[in-house]
């Protein structure tokens, strides 16, 4: 296939030869050391970094790379980027570790703040998830024809509301928007499911929200958000405006939430997530 972005293709190769670079370590005992916040860390994360890294600047050694495990790079050098990788080479490693297949590869070419595409892999079956605004959304598999994919922007009947949540990071805030919406929308259906491919739940139309009033790191959701655009949706802070990538002192998110761009429910939401 012919993607509309000339590196989509490369990228989606590399995304999945990382995966085949954790493969070996999955379920097999790996060593796991924290980082100074405490995260874990293991010889999976450092082998995918080192592949993309290497993957990246081959393509392009003028576009600098920011990977969650090579991120103490000062503000005063990332504020002259307009054009950047943002990495996570192992999304999930708590998934990764308790021998979960929840767990992927992220990596999104982000310009001026805005995703312009991003691709996540998932190691354990070869599917990917590509996408960007205005460029469209894509799954697809090793030797298969990647098959367009689009947000639902209306709950089918019959079906409940379905948010998607982390299995593992909530807040009392989140509690609080979750309880509004069913009082507001009715029962909701909790689809729990870990790492960005949360975000790859919406942009298949599997799923209508995902809210996060909780901590995440830029590299956690930039090259999901990608997809999720190209399929029609949208990642809005809790003010509804955009979610961008400016870069800042902290590289920890805002909280945010990831719907599609024309629910008619939209408007609801956003009211609840801003205590209106």
């Amino acid at each position: 296939m012919n993607f509309p972005h000339p590196l989509m293709a490369p990228v989606i190769e590399l995304a999945l030869k990382a995966g085949e670079a954790i493969l070996p370590f999955w379920r097999v005992g790996t060593e796991v050391t924290a980082k100074s916040d405490d995260s874990p860390v293991t010889a999976a994360d450092l082998a995918a970094h080192y592949l993309i890294l290497a993957g990246l600047t081959a393509l392009d050694a003028s576009i600098p790379v920011l990977s969650e495990e090579d991120a103490n790079i000062p503000l005063s050098v990332r504020a002259g980027w307009q054009r950047w990788w943002l990495v996570d080479p192992l999304d999930g490693t708590k998934e990764f570790i308790s021998g979960s297949e929840e767990f992927t590869v992220n990596i999104a070419l982000i310009e001026q703040g805005r995703v312009v595409f991003g691709v996540v892999s998932m190691p354990t079956n070869g599917r990917y998830y590509v996408g960007g605004a205005g460029l469209g959304a894509w799954r697809g598999e090793k030797h298969v024809q990647p098959l367009a994919i689009q947000v639902r922007d209306v709950v089918p009947a019959g079906e409940s509301f379905t948010v998607v949540a982390s299995r593992r990071h909530s807040s009392p805030q989140q509690e609080l928007l979750l309880a509004g919406l069913s009082d507001s929308l009715g029962e909701l259906h909790l689809a729990n499911i870990g790492s960005s491919l949360k975000f790859c739940l919406l942009a298949e139309g599997a799923a209508d929200c995902y809210p996060r009033l909780a901590p995440t790191s830029q590299w956690d959701t930039a090259a999901a958000q990608g997809v999720l655009e190209g399929a029609g949706g949208e990642v809005v802070n809790l003010n509804g405006s955009p979610f961008t990538y400016t870069p800042k002192e902290s590289l920890l998110n805002d909280f945010f939430i990831a719907l599609p761009a024309m629910a008619v429910w939209r408007g609801k939401l956003l009211k609840l997530a801003s205590g209106g």
